[in-house]
This record gives structure tokens, C-alpha cells and sequence, in this order.
């Protein structure tokens, strides 16, 4: 059978990810709420009771029908933050957590920053979606990052880069009204200072060379040095101390990259191609294909519809419900 999954995916050879570490949850019960890889390429978590987990996941209904992830838990719930190298490491006890689709980056001394995804603009002031938390769950910081935050990746030394999709650039919940303030992702990508104050922010439509950002599909920081690929064109774009680089690229959709060097992992795709791996080799101003895999787990399986899989650096990181895979740039002909 599994032979046949990976035949119908267009004959690509399946490459196996290897297992790093089972991710065990903090308290017995406990359930994952979300996951990401930090600076060091350790895995960081944070976990709810199974009976709050609603609560920091929240959705909304607009007035005209449709449904939105909502901004914040109708009531603060008690949460736990893990960090796993590969063992879990440390475990902060957050007492009271009111944002909605919470993503977590380590940050140095111990700290943690847990970001909401979704915020709302208000006449009397945006919501705070950002909070930095001591080792023991005190709140040290709280900040405003904006809506429609599709990627949080913190660097060694605390600065903060956001990736944002298409309702963080264009605006949603407020934000981009006539009355309202433009949105903190407008540009697609910002890099933070550790007060989480905006430092840097990708050049606009009319200043990119390789086009402005509309959807931040793909974020990888290594080092102070943030690597993405973005609707609507997918350039691969290095950004080292302010300055932008680019890549032409044809290969669409990847929602996760690992870079060595020149050799880049482009990870997703759309349809049929969701576990598409794209390896190839960065020239004078494109991306050169050398090779089409497909990802699967180490015993062949195909990854479940809800592994996440994120680029850190040369390797890629897949988190599945209980176990941490992960996987380096496939030599040419692997």
C-alpha cells in the first residue's frame, strides 16, 4: 500500500525523515495546542487541558456568514510551555492564557514569547498579542504584532521575525479600515527587536526587486539571517543585516525551506503535491531543480494530514502528534 502512495504521487522517490524524539506532553492528559522549532533547533510547545483547548483556538462568524479564527478565549485558561532538545527540558507554567492560536519561540535567559495569531484593531488600541513570560510564567512584556501572523521565528539573541499571510498584509478584524491604522504586516514580513518593538520591515511592491510579499508561505531564520518564499511569484529571498537577495523560483506552493549554502529543500505544494520535497541549488538569479522527492516517515508511511513541518537552518523539522522527525537537504541522486 505504501508503495502505491508513493507511485501515484507522480513516480517522485519517497525520502524518509528520521526520528529525533518522541514529544512528550508536560502533565499526563495534557494536549498539544501548537509547536515550532527555535534558534537552536530545539522543539518548543505549548499545552492545555484537553477541556480548554477550544478556548485558545477560538473562532468567529462575521456578520455576513463567513467564519474567521477568532482573536482571543472568551476566558483565560491555564497553559504549559515545553522546550525539547531532544529530551523536554523545561516546563513554564503560564496561569492565565487569553490569546487565540498561540504560536511559542524560546527566548534567551529563560524566556518565553508566546504570540497570538490573530489580532483585532480597536479605536482605544490594537489587542496585545504578544507576550514574554520568565521561566516561571511571569509576564515580563506584552506588544501588539499585528494580525494574520502565519510564522514567529526568534533569533539567539531575542530578535523576532513574523511572517504574515494574506489577511496580516491586506487587512482584516480593523486593521487597513478608512478609520482603522495599516496593518503591522503590510509588507509581508518584520523583523522585531527583543522589546518587540518593528526594526525592519521587507521593502514594498514598489521597492522589491523581486516583488512584494502577499502571503509569507515560507520563513527560515538561521542565525540573524531570514530566509523565505512567498506568494505570489515563490522567489527564494535571503535577507542578511537589511539587505535582500533573490532568487527566481518555479516551483509553487512550499510552505516550508531548509538551506545549506547554496543547496535549498523546498518543502509543500498544492493538491496532490502537499508532500512534495524539491531539492535544488541556488545560481547567478534562479533556483535550479535537481531533484523531486517525496516526504514520508521513517517507516515508509505518508506524514499525517496534521504533521507540521518547519525549516530551520540546513535541516527540516517534521512534528507529528507524539513524534519529532527530522530531516537534512537530500544529496543530488539520494
Amino acid at each position: 500500500m505504501i508503495r502505491n502512495w508513493v507511485r501515484r504521487r507522480r513516480g517522485k522517490r519517497a525520502v524518509r525523515a528520521r526520528h529525533h524524539a518522541a514529544l512528550v506532553a508536560p502533565r499526563a492528559g495534557d494536549v498539544r495546542v501548537s509547536a515550532s522549532v527555535g534558534p537552536s533547533g530545539e522543539v518548543v510547545a505549548l499545552w492545555c487541558a484537553p477541556e480548554d483547548a477550544a478556548e485558545l483556538t477560538p473562532t468567529t462568524t462575521s456578520p455576513g456568514g463567513p467564519t474567521f479564527p477568532g482573536t482571543r478565549a472568551s476566558r483565560p485558561v491555564p497553559a504549559r510551555v515545553t522546550v525539547h532538545a531532544p529530551d523536554m527540558a523545561v516546563a513554564t507554567r503560564i496561569a492565565a492564557l487569553a490569546v487565540g492560536h498561540p504560536s511559542v519561540q524560546p527566548l534567551p535567559d529563560g524566556r518565553v514569547l508566546v504570540v497570538g495569531g490573530r489580532c483585532r484593531w480597536r479605536p482605544e488600541g490594537p489587542e496585545r498579542n504578544a507576550i514574554v513570560y520568565d521561566a516561571d510564567g511571569a509576564v515580563l512584556l506584552e506588544a501588539t504584532l499585528g494580525d494574520g501572523i502565519e510564522h514567529v521565528r526568534a533569533t539567539r539573541r531575542g530578535d523576532v521575525w513574523v511572517g504574515y499571510f494574506d489577511e496580516g498584509t491586506l487587512g482584516n478584524f480593523g486593521w487597513g479600515e478608512p478609520d482603522g491604522e495599516p496593518p503591522v504586516g503590510a509588507r509581508g514580513l518584520v523583523r522585531f527587536s527583543a522589546a518587540l518593538t518593528p526594526e525592519w520591515h521587507y521593502p514594498s511592491y514598489d521597492e522589491a526587486a523581486w516583488g512584494g510579499i502577499l502571503d509569507c508561505y515560507a520563513l527560515n531564520v538561521d542565525g540573524d539571517t531570514a530566509w523565505a518564499c512567498y506568494y505570489t511569484d515563490f522567489p527564494v529571498v535571503r535577507v542578511d543585516e537589511g539587505t535582500v537577495t533573490g532568487w527566481h523560483n518555479e516551483v509553487s506552493g512550499a510552505t516550508a525551506l531548509a538551506v545549506d549554502g547554496t543547496r535549498v529543500a523546498l518543502y509543500g505544494g498544492y493538491g496532490p503535491d502537499r508532500h512534495r520535497l524539491t531539492v535544488g541549488v541556488l545560481g547567478a538569479d534562479r533556483l535550479e531543480v535537481t531533484g523531486e522527492y517525496v516526504l514520508v516517515r521513517p517507516d515508509g508511511r505518508p506524514l499525517p494530514p496534521t504533521a507540521r513541518v518547519i525549516g530551520r537552518g540546513a535541516e527540516l523539522h517534521v512534528l507529528t502528534e507524539d513524534a519529532w522527525l527530522r530531516l537534512d537537504i537530500p544529496a543530488d541522486g539520494h
